[in-house]
């Protein structure tokens, strides 16, 4: 089975890591949470910081959570996540979703947030998750979608961002547009008892406002995402300043609303 080929388009700075950390098993996985109960063994792929997986972990316990992540660096913000929730249930690896190093029918769950947009794949990832779930368990996938990102005010230097990110994510092998694919993917990877379902976060408070515009203004000139876009020749570093300019512009009008939808599957095996 082959190796990632997709580079991770934000990489793992603080900008971004600062999105990933608020980030709850109900704000980002509560299509998820009716199927959760005490004893279940899980998989959570792609964890990055583990706040997600320290949820889940608490829910299923006595049963375990193994948690994996195609970087080592993250995995260690993980594991201070569940040690400072005292969780004894989770263990963590670095793993590539493409060639898990699990036998079959090893997890009654197998979860993914955020991460079929990101992989070179994802049909296959589908399969390698689908393979090391157990008959009866449940495949969960939620990604979301950038093409039906929506907003107000209009901001143009939002419009450009949005087009420069889905350019970007798709030279880096990705599919920004994920959520809306998610079913199609499910159904290529041979799922056929599927529920489909959409869900949003929306970003309207004062508090909210100023959090996710500076995160993003942030990540646009000082994550990896920058060093991929200038490199990658998508965009000069005047443009990315314009683009963080506007998503600073966007965070200062007091009737600001922002909206990202998600896509999600929940797969029976």
């Amino acid at each position: 089975m082959p190796k990632e080929t997709a580079v991770y388009t934000h990489g793992h700075h603080d900008s971004v890591l600062r999105s990933h950390r608020w980030r709850t098993a109900a704000n980002s996985a509560a299509y998820l949470l009716a199927e959760l109960r005490p004893g279940l063994d899980v998989l959570d792929v792609g964890c990055g910081p583990g706040t997600i997986t320290a949820d889940l972990a608490g829910l299923v316990a006595p049963g375990r959570v193994t948690a994996v992540d195609a970087a080592e660096d993250v995995l260690r913000q993980a594991r201070e996540t569940a040690a400072g929730r005292g969780l004894d249930n989770v263990h963590f690896a670095v793993a590539d979703v493409h060639a898990l190093d699990f036998p079959d029918d090893s997890f009654d769950v197998v979860h993914a947030h955020q991460v079929l947009q990101h992989v070179g794949d994802p049909v296959r990832a589908l399969r390698e998750m689908r393979r090391v779930c157990r008959p009866g368990g449940v495949v969960a996938a939620r990604d979301s979608d950038y093409g039906a990102f929506t907003w107000f005010p209009a901001i143009p230097a939002l419009d450009e961002w949005l087009s420069l990110y889905r350019r970007v994510a798709r030279a880096n092998g990705g599919e920004p547009d994920a959520g809306r694919r998610l079913l199609s993917w499910a159904r290529a990877a041979g799922f056929t008892d599927i529920a489909a379902t959409a869900s949003a976060w929306c970003f309207a408070t004062p508090g909210d406002r100023a959090w996710w515009s500076g995160l993003w203004a942030e990540r646009t000139t000082a994550s990896v995402y920058a060093k991929l876009a200038v490199d990658g020749g998508h965009a000069t570093p005047q443009e990315l300043t314009a683009a963080a300019d506007g998503w600073r512009e966007w965070g200062d009008h007091d009737d600001a609303w922002f909206m990202v939808p998600h896509g999600e599957v929940l797969c029976r095996v």
